[in-house]
């Protein structure tokens, strides 16, 4: 699912970041009368959060104002060719996290150095993310884990949907009929509406900023829309977009789906996996005979070091597996980590427009999504 917009940070590893070597402490300076002491950024503190499991989610701060955090995780010394800090991540595996903060006219600031040794198991339940709700009522996704991308851009692909947050005022958004909501059913549901003839509405939530992994497995159970026009996705970006735009920053599609009844789909209903970077774009179909996207299934990824694998409904079945060695371009997905996105898109340049068959409210239902270690 291609995009313009900005996107998070959580992490599970079970390798490293890019990292570098080096710190700077305090800095003297010749000036008018004699020595000047540069003054020296606030080390960063480390917080953590429970995930699940043992694993917990990592938080980086400084009280320098305005002051950029970098860290490592492999217990190489941090410098600021090291992994820029964007958001929390999560942590699952036995690592060393060290961060130095800089600031404009400041030395960079001592390391600050933390452990951890969580040992847990391969195939362990380290984050997820339920949809419960006991309200009684559509209540709004968790706040803490899911913001939204907004407006009617067309988000690099020709989109017609205007994408709505939770509570929006602005229109066509309303908040008395949400385009998201985690429903009283224990379901998150993305829907897609249309409240005037051209006009349509949906929602693309994110976890960019609050929560982001590198390396695990990732899988969401989900029901697909069919009818024209609809695009559901459910994806990941690098959390470094805001410094190394799209596609450098590497996109991880672990599924998009267009109407089975598409000319595109060739007569069968599909699901497909896929891969974007600098030069690279690699993408597979699943389309067992028999295959419905409205059926419930679980959609997964397996992310490892220099590979990338897509699985429906079993780790066990996987599908597509992505290298370095069977790609053109630049492999981006070692070099940080990535967020999470699900979104409903209407319209746009694989799907096509809707038309009067197109059914409105659509909507995507999921019932969780989920991290495991590998």
């Amino acid at each position: 699912m291609r995009t313009g917009a900005a996107m998070l940070a959580a992490i599970i590893l079970s390798g490293g970041l890019l990292c570098g070597c080096g710190n700077s402490g305090n800095a003297s300076t010749g000036g008018g009368g004699g020595n000047q002491t540069q003054t020296q950024a606030a080390a960063p503190t480390i917080a953590t959060t429970a995930a699940q499991n043992g694993a917990v989610v990592v938080s980086l701060a400084s009280t320098t104002s305005g002051a950029t955090l970098y860290y490592t995780v492999d217990g190489s010394a941090p410098t600021t060719s090291s992994q820029q800090y964007q958001a929390p991540f999560l942590v699952a595996s036995n690592l060393t996290v060290k961060a130095i903060a800089t600031a404009s006219g400041d030395a960079a600031s001592t390391v600050t150095s933390q452990s951890f040794a969580p040992n847990i198991p391969s195939g362990t339940l380290v984050w997820s993310d339920e949809f419960a709700n006991s309200t009684g009522v559509n209540a709004q996704p968790n706040p803490a884990t899911w913001t939204y991308d907004t407006g009617n851009s067309g988000f690099g692909n020709k989109e017609l949907e205007t994408y709505c947050a939770w509570g929006s005022t602005v229109g066509p958004c309303t908040p008395t009929n949400p385009n998201a909501y985690a429903g009283a059913d224990g379901y998150l549901h993305i829907v897609a509406q249309q409240p005037s003839a051209g006009v349509y509405t949906s929602a693309r939530l994110k976890t960019q900023g609050l929560f982001s992994f590198q390396y695990g497995r990732i899988e969401a159970r989900m029901q697909l829309p069919e009818s024209q026009g609809m695009w559901p996705a459910f994806w990941l970006l690098g959390d470094n977009i805001t410094t190394n735009p799209w596609p450098a920053c590497g996109e991880l599609d672990v599924m998009e789906h267009i109407n089975g009844s598409n000319p595109q789909n060739e007569g069968y209903d599909w699901v497909q996996g896929s891969i974007h970077g600098t030069n690279l774009n690699g993408g597979i179909q699943y389309h067992p005979a028999g295959f419905a996207a409205t059926a419930w299934h679980t959609y997964g990824m397996i992310w490892t070091p220099g590979q990338i694998q897509y699985y429906v409904d079993a780790p066990t079945n996987v599908y597509a597996t992505f290298t370095p060695s069977t790609q053109t371009g630049a492999w981006p997905f070692d070099q940080g980590p990535q967020f999470v996105i699900v979104n409903l898109a209407v319209g746009g340049s694989w799907p096509g427009s809707p038309d009067a068959t197109t059914v409105f409210p659509s909507q995507v239902v999921v019932d969780y999504v989920r991290i495991y270690t590998n």
